[in-house]
């Protein structure tokens, strides 16, 4: 998520209360495993969007166990 300002090391504050709409910076669990991308809509379907070059957006399939689990707020840079 480096295009988005989000670097290795940084510190995600992260509020799942929040309403995750379309363009926000998302926590999210596809199969199991947890990533961090910007959440877009195309129709229906859900699309994780990488922010990083060399990763790849995530278009979970019917099959993929898909959740948000939440929506970050604030990015923490170490000086």
């Amino acid at each position: 998520m480096t295009d988005a300002g989000i670097h290795d090391q940084d510190l995600l504050l992260v509020d799942r209360g929040i309403n995750p709409v379309p363009g926000r910076i998302v926590v999210a669990v596809v199969d199991g495993e947890y990533t961090v991308k910007r959440l877009d809509l195309v129709g229906e379907h859900l699309v994780l969007r990488a922010e990083a070059a060399g990763y790849r957006d995530i278009i979970p399939g019917e099959l993929s166990e898909t959740s948000i689990w939440g929506v970050v707020t604030w990015v923490l840079h170490q000086p």
